[in-house]
């Protein structure tokens, strides 16, 4: 970690109240970002975020699927303090209980998981595009190891984080002649709340078919979204990064 890497950077980080969106808001914090967070489930953020300097902090309650609440969130941060110079479009979700294989699967739930973890990317960083044209900055998407292996039960999914791939990589030619990277990190099998519902024999399946045997920590995530966000990471753009300990490799 780099104290003070990010001081003077606005961050704006989608889904942060838990897991590795609140990891990395951490992280963001103890580097000296000024930091604006959104998260369905809100109440989680005291815990999360507890203790950083409130006047580094803006959180707000609210749905990432609604377009309008987004336009909100964008609103408040900039009103707050100033143009973005990173966002991390980290919400999404599989679709968990409803999640089946494709011939049972509905095309509800193929929506929502596209909505929450396709178009919310696509449409904050709509918002924060304009500005950065003329600034420079760094966008940081939210894929899956899931859009390169292709799990069996999770093809809404696959495909929604397959887009995010091809969606980085598109922006990031669009905007690379305006100092602005687009990359995406594409975790594995992360210990966040989603994997305390899996049953020990699951556990030990990822942990057998992993190469390095073990299930990451979110803190591991948060590392390598800081770097891409990073001058470190400024030659880098359109790329994809696997954190999922060998299980895909490119």
């Amino acid at each position: 970690m780099s104290a003070g890497r990010f001081t003077g950077k606005v961050v704006a980080i989608t889904g942060a109240a838990h897991g590795i969106g609140a990891a990395t808001a951490r992280r963001f914090l103890d580097e000296g970002a000024r930091l604006a967070v959104i998260d369905r489930e809100a109440d989680g953020f005291a815990e999360a975020l507890g203790g950083h300097p409130a006047e580094r902090l803006l959180t707000m309650a609210g749905d990432c699927t609604d377009a309008a609440v987004l336009t909100a969130f964008h609103a408040r941060t900039v009103a707050a303090f100033g143009p973005v110079d990173v966002l991390f479009n980290n919400v999404g979700q599989s679709g968990r209980e409803r999640a089946a294989p494709f011939h049972q699967s509905e095309e509800e739930v193929w929506r929502f998981v596209l909505e929450v973890s396709l178009f919310t990317a696509m449409r904050m960083s709509r918002l924060v595009v304009p500005e950065m044209r003329e600034r420079g900055g760094r966008i940081v998407n939210m894929s899956s190891d899931a859009a390169l292996v292709g799990d069996a039960g999770l093809a809404d999914y696959a495909a929604a984080k397959m887009g995010i791939v091809g969606f980085t990589r598109a922006l990031a030619r669009e905007l690379a002649p305006h100092r602005v990277t687009v990359n995406a990190v594409a975790p594995g099998a992360i210990r966040t709340r989603a994997h305390d519902r899996l049953t020990p024999a699951v556990i030990e399946h990822i942990e057998a078919t992993t190469p390095a045997g073990f299930i990451a920590e979110p803190e591991d995530v948060a590392g390598c979204v800081a770097f891409l966000a990073s001058e470190d990471a400024r030659y880098v753009t359109g790329q994809t990064l696997l954190i999922d300990g060998g299980r895909w490799m490119i």
